[in-house]
Formats: C-alpha cells, sequence, structure tokens
C-alpha cells in the first residue's frame, strides 16, 4: 500500500487513531515509515464511552510540546515529538446520542490540548457542526489551526467553517460521487488556499474505486476531480493543497 502510495505521487501520509489501541499500532507503523507516515493522537467521538476520561489521560501523556513552533511556522522541528496533531477528534450525533455530554467534554479537552501544545486539530463532525462551531468559538482566537475533516456540506455550512482562519476543509472520495454537490459548492464559496486532500481510508473510496476498500493512492483521483471543478490544473491542485499542509502542519 505504501509503494503504491509513493508511486502514485503521494509524498507522505497523516494517519489518526482513534482510541488507545489504534494510538499505540499508528505509532509503531509511522516508526517503521519514518519521515513518509505521521500520527496524529486523538480519542474518536465514536469512541468516546464513560471511561474517555482515563483514556485521555493516557493518550495526553504521549504528546510532547514542540517547543517554539506556531502557525506560521514551515519547518519540522527536531525534537517537537512524533505526534503531528491531535485528531481524530470531534463529535458525533448520528448513530445516537448517549454519550452526548461526554462527547462534548473529551472534545473541548482536546481542543485545550491543541491550544497548550500548538498541534494542530483533525476534527470529525457528523450530524453535530452547530455545537461544534460553538465549542470552538471559545478557542478561536488561541486555536493553532487544523482541518475540518470529509467536509461533504453545502455552501452555508462551507462559510461557517471558514470563519476559523487556521483552519482548512479536508476533501476527499465523496467529491468524485455522482450525487455529490461538492464539485459546485467548493468553487463556490471556498479558495483554493483552504483545502487539503483526504482519504478518510479505509472507507469512501473514489470513483471508479467506489466499493472497495479505500487506499492512500487514490487521493489521485480526488485531485484530478478537484481540478476539474476548479477549471485548473492538477499541478495546480497538487502545489496549493500541498502548501496548505505544510502551513497547517508545519511540515
Amino acid at each position: 500500500m505504501i509503494a503504491r502510495a509513493k508511486e502514485a505521487g503521494v509524498c507522505k501520509i497523516f494517519i489518526p487513531a482513534i482510541d488507545l489501541p489504534s494510538t499505540h499500532t499508528v505509532m509503531e507503523v509511522c516508526r517503521q515509515y519514518p519521515d513518509y507516515a505521521y500520527p496524529m493522537i486523538g480519542l474518536h467521538p465514536e469512541e468516546v464511552k464513560a471511561d474517555w476520561k482515563d483514556v485521555l489521560k493516557e493518550m495526553r501523556a504521549l504528546l510532547t510540546s514542540p517547543k517554539g513552533r506556531n502557525y506560521d511556522s514551515l519547518p519540522f522541528e527536531e525534537g517537537r515529538g512524533e505526534v503531528l496533531a491531535i485528531g481524530e477528534v470531534g463529535l458525533d450525533y448520528y448513530w445516537s446520542r448517549e454519550f452526548e455530554k461526554e462527547q462534548l467534554e473529551a472534545f473541548e479537552e482536546q481542543v485545550k490540548w491543541s491550544v497548550e501544545t500548538r498541534l494542530p486539530l483533525m476534527i470529525h463532525c457528523r450530524k453535530a457542526q452547530n455545537e461544534m462551531v460553538s465549542l470552538l468559538k471559545k478557542y478561536k482566537e488561541d486555536l493553532p489551526g487544523g482541518v475540518f475533516h470529509c467536509f461533504t456540506g453545502n455552501e452555508r455550512e462551507a462559510e461557517e467553517l471558514l470563519q476559523f482562519p487556521r483552519f482548512v476543509l479536508g476533501i476527499g472520495g465523496v467529491l468524485t460521487f455522482k450525487k455529490s454537490h461538492l464539485p459546485e459548492v467548493l468553487p463556490a464559496v471556498v479558495p483554493l488556499d483552504r483545502i487539503v486532500l483526504e482519504t478518510d481510508s479505509p472507507y469512501m473510496a473514489p470513483v471508479p474505486m467506489r466499493g472497495k476498500r479505500n487506499e492512500s493512492a487514490y487521493v489521485k483521483l480526488v485531485l484530478e476531480k478537484l481540478a476539474e471543478s476548479y477549471g485548473v490544473s492538477p499541478e495546480v491542485i497538487a502545489e496549493k493543497t500541498n502548501a496548505n499542509v505544510t502551513r497547517v502542519f508545519g511540515i
């Protein structure tokens, strides 16, 4: 899979954790591919249960504050710790609101981590944008930035997220789906300096791979569709989105 990604032109892969077991797995995989695969640590909202405080306590111990790093610094400093970002975190009320209160508290705690460590956020949000935006507004001036992962919304929702100036929208395989409205929504309200490319592996494989296990090599298909939507060359999309990644993640 790594070889296919490199062949497709993918120069870096960021891998999010979702719970404690995956945190250790992700970090081990990234150690096997130094300077290519990078780990993110976070408690996914669907994994938030009654023990969330204990889980976050263990996760927090794995984060190292990156000395001297800020949103405008571009180099990936040595000694900043292994972890690239805090994620995948957020809110998800699609399946259940059983742990609604716990999700909000766990998300806010991890937002505070971002402020403290200056590590960007990788945010998952489903059926909870109002709650998410309301919470983030409390920290708007202090947050270092991040990604609103897997954006699939409309123009109003995009504009609402773009009010957070150091955040970008993560665009993946949904862009290529036949019934997707993203090819019209994105060029209408989202400038190219506010977009990064994603896979959401192993889900959301782009057309013509839809229905198969997604993987990093397929992000090239998303890039090509985004270029078509904006009426620019694939090279322009690659240059812009890579620059956005560098700006947000400092790498």
